[in-house]
């Protein structure tokens, strides 16, 4: 399928130069602690707070820990392929390509970071006359492939019932649709932040991923583990739990806390860090373990049919080869020890 098969070939180069590949922790540099390889990105989350805190080191002692920053899904579900990562902040629409054919990535969903709100969007460029989203007939929108602004991009031009063939889209990371923008290469755009913020001061937002959420495409933030790390190391994976927990915690009891360390991970002010951070929403640790969203080991919670949804809709817009059935999405729903782990 288009874009998958890229995929796949940079899959191979990063097989090459993967640290270890047997998607489990394991001794590495003749050190003998066991080593967990984390992949995160630069946007407002719990996620950002554990890193900057260091609570996974502070929990895992005996663990050798390394965060990688990844750009998009895309990147972070070529990583996976590549077994060279264990843990990552990725998006929905991501994780359903993941379990979906041909990647069929070995991942279960371990946490849900945020549910995306106004934090992702899509703006139309001042200048480019365009108004709302059927305005885009005819023009250029930038968005990262494969990512949940890419999914929302589509959900958005399926609503307003505009076709993909009737306009150019163009796959660049946040950074580079910033540069894009600039130099008026494009005339809208579909991301996340913080470079979200930087779109709106000169652009208007046609929806939001809180609009298309409410009208049924809902998209996440979701931690995931690999199967393999996920089975040889449940202490680790439940020491990443609570410390996500944690960091869910401080958000909400401490915004200001919170920001400042989402401020030093984006080199932000703490000011503009807690404006970013309210723009998404964030779910108590209790919520987490509710039948809507992972459930418990008694009964998967609602988010396997999210993600079905999502892989369903992705092969309605010819992305993916097939669409897994519900029992195989539900195994990659990690919810083991449920709700004890999150308190």
């Amino acid at each position: 399928m288009r874009r998958l098969l890229p995929v796949l070939t940079a899959a191979l180069l990063v097989a090459v130069t993967a640290a270890c590949g047997n998607g489990a922790a394991s001794g590495g540099g003749g050190s003998d602690k066991k080593t967990i390889r984390l992949a995160y990105q630069a946007f407002p989350s719990g996620d950002l707070i554990v890193k900057n805190q260091g609570l996974l080191e502070k929990a895992l002692p005996d663990y050798e820990i390394t965060w990688t920053k990844f750009d998009s899904g895309a990147s972070i579900n070529t990583a996976y392929v590549a077994k060279s990562i264990d843990f990552a902040a990725i998006g929905s629409s991501p994780v359903a390509r993941g379990l979906s054919a041909p990647l069929n990535i070995p991942y279960q969903v371990a946490f849900v970071l945020d549910v995306a709100g106004d934090n992702e969007a899509l703006v139309a460029r001042n200048g480019s006359g365009v108004t709302d989203v059927a305005g885009l007939r005819g023009k250029k929108v930038a968005t990262p492939f494969a990512s949940t602004s890419h999914y929302s991009l589509l959900a958005a031009l399926d609503q307003a019932g505009v076709k993909e063939s009737e306009l150019t889209i163009v796959d660049l990371e946040p950074q580079d649709i910033l540069a894009a923008w600039t130099r008026g290469d494009i005339d809208a755009a579909y991301s996340w932040l913080p470079s979200l913020d930087e779109l709106k001061k000169t652009g208007k937002v046609l929806i939001s991923s809180k609009q298309l959420a409410t009208a049924g495409k809902p998209t996440l933030d979701l931690g995931v583990v690999s199967t393999a790390f996920a089975g040889a190391h449940p202490d680790a994976v439940d020491a990443w739990r609570k410390a996500q927990a944690q960091a869910l915690d401080l958000i909400a009891s401490d915004p200001a806390a919170a920001a400042t360390s989402v401020a030093q991970e984006l080199n932000l002010t703490p000011e503009d860090a807690q404006h970013q951070l309210s723009q998404g929403v964030f779910l108590t640790p209790a919520d987490i373990a509710s039948d809507e969203w992972l459930g418990t080991e008694a009964k998967v919670g609602g988010l396997a049919d999210n993600l079905l949804s999502a892989a369903q809709f992705l092969k309605d817009q010819q992305k993916i080869d097939a669409v897994p059935d519900l029992a195989t999405v539900q195994k990659a729903i990690y919810v083991k020890g449920l709700p004890d782990v999150l308190g």
